[in-house]
């Protein structure tokens, strides 16, 4: 995986972006001394972690549905949280 500072991402940044859409390409932009701050990645990968981000959210779900147990009407729930 290739491994960019953040300078150099901001000086090649039309670069990073056709490394990245035209060559698949996942980058890693760091910070001074090294710590990850964030990454580029391809639309498929993108749009890959965000169907299973939705699966696990169904799985939990589904899983908290099946448990016997005091239910929350909506209004309740958001009351709970401060909202």
């Amino acid at each position: 995986m290739v491994r960019l500072t953040a300078t150099e991402a901001r000086e090649h940044f039309a670069d990073t972006l056709n490394r990245v859409s035209y060559r698949g390409e996942r980058i890693v932009v760091f910070r001074r001394g090294g710590k990850d701050m964030a990454a580029v990645v391809p639309m498929e990968d993108l749009e890959t972690l965000q169907r299973l981000e939705d699966k696990l959210d169904h799985e939990t779900i589904q899983r908290a549905l099946a448990e016997p147990g005091k239910r929350l009407s909506y209004r309740a729930f958001r009351k709970t949280l401060g909202l």
